[in-house]
């Protein structure tokens, strides 16, 4: 149980740059509060204990604004961000590593007994509001966009956006080992460079670009903290800090010719970071 629970904290630290110590995880995250609840209530569940059951996920729901059947299958590294507002319902399934934001439904369309309640695979990430209702499948490495109502099953690795959900895209296969390293570094430094639904092939091997380096630079830099603490010397091993991605805004002004040393025409489009739109 408490090697389950050291699982869940550590879920909860690399997929929230907030999260600072497993001791403020443990004590302020209601999601963690709602899926320890959940645990014991579904142990209840299948024990037949179906009232205490129901009444201990009720508890739950007012303490922490999460409402978990105590039926639901839930597997591991399940990590509700924020959380408030969440509902799964009896006969939902999911997989593991799965991410669900705040506002996140997960309901039935039927008074039917039996399966009324969707699949979720292992990797997906539902945003914020999204509801996926009825008994459909949602497959493994899937995202769903925020507010978006997903109503039909959902391929692997597809993103789903609008209402009724329509599908965006598609993540690629990882069926290279470059593909696969790819991906590794882009977790790494938090940044999932494969969850851009319409990225230009300019712009998709300029970051396969980008990660590779990062990949060498990584693996150098291990070598040489290897060879410095053989030395006798002190390394300080330090998390590497998320990629804060700011928004990029086309078709403003352009710079005057010659600023930060690139040359642009008059009239062309340009992408300006936080602090050109601020003004600072």
């Amino acid at each position: 149980m408490f090697k389950r629970i050291k699982e869940d904290i550590r879920c909860v630290m690399d997929r929230d740059p907030a999260a600072r110590n497993a001791f403020e995880v443990l004590t302020t995250y209601p999601g963690l509060h709602a899926l320890l609840f959940h645990r014991c209530n579904h142990w209840l569940w299948r024990k037949r204990l179906r009232w205490l059951a129901r009444f201990f996920s009720t508890i739950a729901r007012w303490l922490t604004g999460i409402e978990i059947h105590p039926g639901a299958r839930i597997g591991r590294r399940f990590f509700i961000d924020h959380g408030m507002g969440v509902v799964i319902g009896e006969t939902a399934e999911i997989g593991d590593d799965v991410t669900l934001y705040h506002g996140v439904t997960l309901g039935g369309t039927s008074w039917e007994q039996g399966k009324r309640h969707p699949t979720l695979g292992n990797d997906v990430v539902v945003g914020a509001g999204a509801k996926i209702l009825g008994p459909l499948q949602v497959g493994s490495g899937a995202r769903v966009g925020s507010n978006a109502v997903v109503l039909r099953d959902v391929p692997e690795g597809a993103t789903m956006v609008g209402i009724p959900a329509r599908m965006a895209g598609v993540r690629p296969r990882m069926d290279s080992a470059d593909d696969r390293r790819r991906a590794a570094v882009a977790r790494k430094i938090g940044f999932d460079a494969y969850g851009t639904t319409d990225m230009p092939d300019p712009v998709a091997n300029a970051v396969n670009a980008i990660l590779d380096h990062i990949h060498v630079t990584d693996a150098r830099l291990e070598q040489m903290c290897r060879a410095i603490r053989g030395m006798g010397g002190d390394v300080e091993d330090t998390r590497i800090p998320d990629v804060e991605v700011d928004e990029l805004d086309c078709g403003e002004p352009a710079p005057e010719a010659g600023e930060q040393g690139v040359d642009v025409p008059a009239g062309s489009g340009q992408v300006r970071g936080r602090q050109d739109r601020t003004g600072s």
